[in-house]
Parts: C-alpha cells; sequence; structure tokens
C-alpha cells in the first residue's frame, strides 16, 4: 500500500503550473526588433533548435520528482488485529409480500418498506466495529442468508440484493428465531442478540413464536422485535389485467402483542417504526445500547522510496545546469 508521509509538500507542485504560464508569458516579448524576418525564414532549424523544449522539460521534471520526494513516498502493509471478541448479531428480515407497501419515504421518493429496511439496515452494519454479524430472511419459509461474519462488505452487497416474496408470501416469526438461535450456537460469544423486523402475524411456519421465544431464553438470547408499517391501511402497487397498474389499500395487522412478549422475556425491547425517521432511531438505540469495548492493534511497516524518485532529480540536474549554461545558454 503506497502511502505518503508528508503529504502537504504537494501543494507546491501547483507552482508549476504557474512557473510554466510565466516562461510562456515573458518569452512572448522579443527579446531583439528587427525590421523583418524574410531574410532568414528558408534557413533549416537546426537539431539543437529542435529539441531546445528538452530543456524547460528536464527543469520541471526535476522539480516535480523533488516535490513528490519531499512528500516522502513510503510502501508497505498495514495489518489491524481485533483482540476483543465483540457480540454475535443476527439480523432477521421479514420478506414477505406485505413488504412491498408504499407507506415510506426516502428523500421525498415513496419506496416500499423492504427499500427503507435495506438502507437503514446498511447504516446500522456501517456503524458495528468487531461484532459478528449474520442475516436469516423469512417469509412462508426461513433459512440462513449470510452466516456470522465480520465481512460488513459482503453484507451490505447481499442485503442490496434481497427481494420481496424471495421466501414465500406468509409469515414464519417462529421459524426465523429459531434459524437465527441456530447461527448463534455456531460461534461462542459472551453476548448473542436477534433483531427480528418484521410487518405482519405469523401464520407459517412449524415453529410457533412463543415456543421460539422460550427457547431463546434458555440459550440466553437477547431478541429486540421491530413491527414495521403505518397503521390501517397501506397502499400497495398492484398489476390488473384489465386497468393496468394501480393502487389499492389493504389492512396490514402486525401482532404487537406477540413482538413484545417475546421482547419482554428474553430482556430485549419491541419497538414500532411507522416512518423512515422512527426505524432509523430504533436501529441507533440498539446500536448504543449493545455496544462493545474492541480493542484494536495495528500493525504497520513501510519502506520509505523517495530515493527513487531524488536519484533520478539528482542525476537530471547536471544536465539542466551544462546544458543552460552552454548550448542553450540564454542571454538577457
Amino acid at each position: 500500500m503506497l502511502r505518503f508521509a508528508s503529504p502537504y509538500f504537494h501543494f507546491l507542485l501547483l507552482l508549476l503550473p504557474a512557473m510554466v504560464w510565466y516562461r510562456y508569458r515573458r518569452h512572448r516579448t522579443p527579446t531583439m526588433a528587427i525590421s523583418a524576418l524574410f531574410p532568414v525564414a528558408g534557413i533549416p532549424s537546426s537539431a539543437a533548435l529542435r529539441l531546445q523544449w528538452l530543456v524547460p522539460a528536464i527543469k520541471y521534471t526535476v522539480l516535480g520528482l523533488m516535490v513528490v520526494g519531499l512528500a516522502r513516498p513510503q510502501w508497505g502493509t498495514e495489518r489491524t488485529e481485533v483482540l476483543t471478541e465483540g457480540i454475535n448479531i443476527v439480523l432477521a428480515l421479514d420478506l414477505s409480500e406485505s413488504m412491498a407497501a408504499l407507506d415510506f419515504k426516502k428523500k421525498r421518493r415513496v419506496v416500499n418498506r423492504l427499500e427503507a429496511v435495506k438502507g437503514v439496515v446498511e447504516t446500522f452494519v456501517s456503524k458495528r466495529n468487531g461484532d459478528r454479524i449474520g442475516m436469516v430472511v423469512f417469509g412462508t419459509h426461513a433459512y440462513t442468508q449470510l452466516p456470522l461474519t465480520r465481512d460488513y462488505n459482503t453484507m451490505v452487497s447481499i442485503l442490496d440484493r434481497l427481494e420481496i416474496g424471495a421466501a414465500g408470501k406468509s409469515t414464519a416469526i417462529g421459524d426465523a428465531i429459531g434459524i437465527a438461535l441456530k447461527r448463534l450456537a455456531d460461534v461462542e460469544s459472551k453476548s448473542n442478540i436477534i433483531i427480528l423486523l418484521t410487518d405482519g402475524q405469523s401464520n407459517a411456519g412449524e415453529l410457533s413464536p412463543d415456543t421460539a421465544g422460550e427457547i431463546a431464553v434458555q440459550k440466553g438470547v437477547k431478541i429486540y422485535t421491530i413491527g414495521v408499517g403505518t397503521r390501517g391501511k397501506a397502499p400497495y402497487l398492484v398489476k390488473d389485467p384489465l386497468f393496468g397498474e394501480r393502487y389499492v389499500y389493504q389492512q396490514v395487522n402486525i401482532d404487537e402483542a406477540a413482538l413484545r412478549a417475546i421482547a419482554d422475556k428474553t430482556g430485549g425491547l419491541y419497538f414500532r417504526a411507522e416512518n423512515l425517521e422512527g426505524l432509523q432511531q430504533i436501529y441507533d438505540t440498539i446500536d448504543a445500547m449493545e455496544t462493545t469495548a474492541v480493542k484494536v492493534d495495528i500493525f504497520a511497516e513501510y519502506n520509505e522510496i523517495y530515493p527513487w524518485l531524488l536519484i533520478p532529480a539528482l542525476v537530471l540536474l547536471p544536465f539542466y545546469v551544462v546544458l543552460r549554461n552552454t548550448r542553450y545558454l540564454v542571454i538577457p
């Protein structure tokens, strides 16, 4: 990896264009005035005259190399070692068809619930440091989208590709918690939490939300539950074979009692998010509550490479001095 120990010297490079401009402006005024150039117009230019541009080119090259050398370019490696294990977090996200409701606004643009959730979860993940984060998605079925990892870039990439209905039309909250508990059992940690987000009622799956909550209590896993969506009816964009695309309003009920019960018995909290700002505040609250002190050691080894710039500059400098004071001597 390349870095500069004294990067502020790069500002001196701004002087080079100014020097070129001043030289061009100064030489626009003739040094010696004669009545006409016609008598000498037919004389061919010598090779030395055609190469006179090399003299200023050498000068500016030398100056540029010296300036970059002053900035002390270094090449090496840097390794970061996380000494603290952090905590394990599994994000359980609802992908059922009800997540297509258009009741959120993002940058003055109406978006569906999943699109709003993606941006907030991405921000939440980017704030964590040293924690292992996994992802479970659910609809009619629940499955692991990403096991526990510290590769946050991969998680964000996978998050962007999530699609509504990919796990089925219904909502299996109990199964989602069960799969999340399995993922947490894969890697030991002093603290394990699940953040479950849904906008409906559990109407599918083999494991009931109440039973899943009891298992979480036994395993010492804390569950934060989030109910997302406006209250009452929400607009959906549907494609009608006769009338084309149109908006319809459907009632979407969130089982807040069940979500609150799961959170209470596991030591977590239940939140209701009716807009993007509220959803962002919820994840910020969880981020502040579930903190861990992460000790990080940084090992760096860099070698100075400025001699590879200064040596060519010192080699070219004598050539410039000799040419400037002999063949290409300028008489004021």
